[in-house]
């Protein structure tokens, strides 16, 4: 019998909101550049009020990267909350028309309202992330049907879900449910902050639960507590299955048990770096799912990234899989 999905995610169902601005307004409105900064509810509005010409895009770390599996014509599907109000209908509605499922319906009648993530871009590309949590951090195991997370191949986590008890439940029973139907449970280490509030937590997920890790050298190097790379993959690897590190701009490394592969990337000029990470994931993820070799699903990871930040916005815009069959990779 084979599984409904090839990947399932879960995470945070955010909108992104995207606006382009200058390093000046930036400090007027007392933005952090090239972070993720969590915003109260009001500062949230005042800032979305600051935004001209919004451009608006289905967003959340593992959304992107379900997404980009759906572009690639995987069977994909994603477990996050939304409320039923514009932008929850607005996310539910793109993610299925880019051929992703999403089982869970928005919420009618919930007090918060849909996450969004207001996005000032500066012209060298950076991002300055602003994030209105709202309904999606409620995830709990509620809203984890055994008949999605039980029926997937690999399983996609976001380690932002980390924050709230609700969803480290709702994460730990999604990765037990992968793990009985026979799939392979990963996470995405989110940032090195996020690795800084949950290290215990997320040492005991690598070790005990996860079959795959993906990571920045600084998140991985956060969650050994070292500034030594190398010392920190080698932690890893005994302790975790497959592991896969991105450098920005240097190569990739992934090791799976003794076999490490170390993958050249092209280094291009950012349009905009939102999304990077997220379809790195896709295009590896991409990579195991269909049965690739380690090397080759590192280069269809970085292709992935390639061309999504060589354009504004964090999903993919052209056909991804026409420029593995370019690279020869399929």
């Amino acid at each position: 019998m084979t599984n409904r999905y090839q990947v399932v995610g879960i995470g945070n169902a955010i909108v992104d909101v995207l606006a382009q601005t200058d390093e000046s307004a930036l400090d007027l409105m007392g933005i952090q550049k090239g972070i993720m900064q969590l915003v109260e509810r009001e500062r949230g509005e005042m800032l979305y009020g600051a935004m001209k010409e919004r451009t608006q895009a289905p967003g959340g770390s593992v959304g992107n990267t379900i997404a980009g599996l759906g572009n690639l014509g995987l069977k994909a599907a994603f477990i996050g909350r939304v409320r039923d109000d514009a932008l929850g209908r607005f996310f539910q509605k793109s993610l299925t028309a880019e051929g992703t499922d999403f089982p869970n319906a928005p919420v009618a009648g919930a007090d918060l309202p849909t996450s969004r993530s207001m996005i000032f871009v500066t012209p060298d590309g950076e991002r300055s992330m602003n994030t209105y949590l709202g309904i999606s951090a409620e995830l709990g195991p509620e809203d984890v049907a055994d008949e999605v997370a039980g029926e997937t191949e690999y399983l996609f986590l976001e380690g932002y879900l980390f924050d709230k008890d609700k969803g480290k439940e709702a994460f730990l029973k999604a990765a037990r449910a992968c793990h009985r139907g026979g799939g392979k449970a990963g996470i995405a280490l989110s940032d090195p902050f996020c690795v800084d509030r949950h290290r215990a937590d997320f040492r005991r997920l690598v070790k005990d639960e996860m079959d795959y890790v993906i990571g920045n050298q600084h998140e991985w190097e956060a969650l050994y507590q070292t500034e030594d790379l190398e010392a920190a993959l080698a932690q890893a690897r005994a302790e975790c299955p497959v592991v896969v590190c991105t450098r920005s701009g240097a190569d990739v490394i992934v090791i799976r048990g003794e076999e490490r592969v170390e993958v050249p990337v092209h280094r291009v000029v950012p349009v905009d770096a939102t999304g990077a990470g997220d379809q790195f994931a896709a295009g590896f993820l991409y990579g195991l799912a269909t049965g690739q070799p380690l090397k080759t699903a590192g280069r269809m990871g970085c292709i992935a990234a390639a061309e999504v930040i060589s354009h504004f916005g964090a999903r993919p815009e052209v056909d991804v899989k026409a420029m593995f069959r370019a690279h020869g990779l399929i």
